[in-house]
């Protein structure tokens, strides 16, 4: 007779791990919260933007104006709450031993960090669903691809998510995370800045990060490409490739940067 021992039901084990990211998750939203600072620039800051559809030049349905105000909004909120709340978290708390205290626990990597990012994926995701209402008392249509934009925003937050990481390798205190981060804001902005570029950088232009997230928001909110044409709906999906697949490889390239590099201990 033979006997064997039944190995532990992958199901609980994954159950286990939500819970504990979660219940993560929660804390990290509580301290952000209390901090009434931080909650001003998380969301406050990024709905501003909107205020651009209800000026007089810029009303009536216009989508040029509902591209800048929308996207601008979008890529605060990704860059602000999203990037740079992550980074000033995970940096800070390296600093203290926290994460090394957390990590000799029962809680994994990925769960940790996924539980930082959180808190700023659900203030962008918020700020995004603010958009559609004020978007439509500004004049302008609901979305064309709403499952689109919802993926396209999802997928943008995983990217800045990953340069936080990615920053964090390099970056020495919180303190430092103020002028570390400048490139990464950099990259971000510039994608809204093409047309002041001569023509012959918009190619390289429109590989940058900032500019794939508008390019999204372009197609599957107004269903037009970067060139004035209308789109239908099954078109948006194809067109929105080269935006995704820039935001894809930004994502790679920024995970394999953190991942070898990434510290969880202060220097010594």
């Amino acid at each position: 007779m033979t006997t064997s021992t039944a190995p532990a039901p992958a199901p609980a084990s994954r159950h286990a791990g939500l819970r504990r990211t979660l219940s993560l998750g929660r804390s990290n939203w509580t301290l952000m919260v209390r901090n009434r600072t931080t909650m001003l620039y998380a969301f406050a800051l990024p709905l501003f933007p909107l205020v651009l559809l209800f000026t007089a030049e810029r009303s009536g349905g216009d989508v040029n104006a509902g591209v800048a105000a929308i996207g601008t909004t979008l890529v605060m909120a990704l860059t602000f709450p999203g990037y740079y709340n992550l980074l000033s978290m995970f940096v800070t708390r390296r600093d203290e031993l926290v994460l090394k205290r957390l990590r000799t626990g029962e809680v994994r990597d990925r769960e940790l960090l996924t539980s930082m990012a959180l808190p700023g994926a659900a203030i962008v995701l918020a700020v995004a669903v603010v958009c559609v209402p004020v978007a439509l008392a500004g004049g302008l249509d609901l979305p064309l691809n709403p499952v689109l934009l919802l993926l396209g925003v999802l997928l943008s937050i995983v990217t800045f998510a990953a340069f936080a990481l990615w920053t964090a390798a390099w970056t020495r205190n919180a303190e430092a995370a103020q002028l570390t981060s400048g490139p990464v804001i950099l990259l971000a902005f510039l994608g809204f800045m093409l047309p002041v570029f001569p023509e012959d950088l918009h190619r390289w232009i429109e590989l940058l990060p900032g500019a794939a997230v508008n390019e999204l928001l372009r197609v599957a909110w107004f269903g037009q490409e970067s060139g004035g044409g209308s789109l239908s709906f099954l078109e948006t999906w194809g067109a929105s490739a080269q935006p995704v697949l820039v935001l894809v490889a930004w994502t790679a390239f920024a995970v394999v940067l953190a991942r070898r590099s990434l510290r969880w201990e202060p220097r010594s």
